[in-house]
């Protein structure tokens, strides 16, 4: 972690600002330290690789500003999305784009064991087209300190992974999750850490991938619906990402809209999943658009979000019929409010790359850091 907000504000703003950079008097301005603070966070920046001057810019008086820029090859993240039935893995820069991608064929219901092995397997696979580059940099130490001292600092910074839930974000622990009740209690992260020695985080497939999305947002409030092989939701409120205080928000798919509806894994009857599954099972996807819009126009209500956003593997394969019956479904409910629904924007697999973000997000001060300790002492 970096070692004060401060420092994690400065780095934001230098992601946010791209190639182009930004000045140090901008970087106060926006932050509101002091330019001495300023130059002492950016210079342990740039001593430790994650910054670099990117030129000078015109000035209205006085000398040209040198801007600064983030160094996307600076340090990267592994993300991992452990889904029913495929393992993907990336591997992402700074900025969060992908610079490595591995999908296979995965079985969540294999054993822990097994499990573990193949996605830190995954995980080594994608990491290995960075590791090679790990190099000394300096570490300038507290402030007022002596002269730098050089020590390795590694290129991959962590792993996050994504999977269904139920499962404990605090403890990096599954739950009974649907449909694979043998995860409960499993302390997934502890083990994944102690194979690949690195910090790992743990949140749900919706979560992560809400994640993603919201550090490339506005700011706002949506929900994130998930349709592949199961149904769940990611919401993001007032910018912020929503897992409550047991991780339990975003159990969408099993909201119960057909009393003595058909059974679901979860155990209860006529739950949003089960139904939209059959009807995608049984190829009728205009009602499993309708059923998806039925439980989209419910969190619409009971949130006021500002904007509804489809993703997943099925809704990928007929994207038009899903944005358009889940839209009309919105519409009809949405008492006046016009609240628009789209596909996800972003990268190919949201999931595993909104997983990456579980580890790069709280080094800008976007997310929650209490998962991991990365230990770059740059100070304030």
């Amino acid at each position: 972690m970096l070692r004060t907000h401060n420092a994690a504000l400065v780095l934001d703003l230098l992601r946010t600002a791209g190639e182009g950079g930004i000045s140090r008097l901008e970087l106060a301005e926006r932050t509101g330290l002091t330019p001495q603070a300023v130059s002492k966070i950016t210079a342990r920046l740039r001593a430790a690789g994650l910054a670099a001057e990117a030129g000078r810019r015109a000035s209205t008086g006085g000398k040209p500003r040198t801007v600064l820029r983030l160094v996307p090859s600076a340090a990267y993240a592994v993300g991992l999305h452990l889904d029913r039935d495929e393992l993907t893995a990336v591997l992402v820069d700074l900025t969060g784009t992908p610079v490595a991608v591995r999908v296979t064929p995965f079985d969540l219901g294999a054993g822990a064991d097994r499990v573990v092995e193949a996605a830190a397997a995954q995980a080594e696979a994608v990491a290995d087209v960075v590791r090679a580059d790990a190099r000394p940099v300096a570490d300038a130490g507290p402030v007022d300190a002596g002269p730098a001292v050089a020590r390795a600092v590694p290129a991959v910074l962590g792993v996050g992974v994504a999977m269904p839930g139920p499962l404990d974000h605090a403890t990096g622990v599954p739950r009974r999750v649907t449909g694979f009740p043998q995860w409960d209690g499993y302390p997934l992260r502890e083990a994944l850490a102690a194979r690949l020695r690195l910090p790992v985080a743990l949140d749900k497939d919706t979560n992560a991938a809400a994640l993603g999305l919201a550090l490339r947002g506005p700011g706002d409030s949506f929900a994130y619906l998930h349709l592949g092989t199961g149904l769940g939701a990611g919401l993001v409120l007032g910018g912020a990402l929503h897992r409550g205080e047991r991780t339990g928000a975003g159990e969408f798919g099993h909201q119960v809209i057909q009393l003595d509806g058909p059974l679901c894994d979860c155990g209860n009857r006529g739950c949003v999943e089960a139904l939209c599954l059959a009807a995608v099972g049984r190829g009728d996807l205009a009602e499993a658009a309708r059923v998806l819009g039925a439980g989209a126009a419910n969190l619409v209500g009971l949130l006021d979000i500002d904007r509804v956003l489809l993703g997943g593997r099925t809704v990928a394969a007929y994207e038009q019929c899903f944005v358009r019956g889940v839209g009309a479904a919105v519409a009809e409910r949405a008492l006046g409010a016009v609240v628009p629904v789209t596909v996800a924007e972003g990268g190919a697999h949201p999931v595993a790359e909104g997983a990456a973000q579980l580890i790069l997000a709280p080094l800008f001060g976007r997310g929650q850091g209490r998962e991991v300790g990365l230990g770059l002492g740059l100070g304030r």
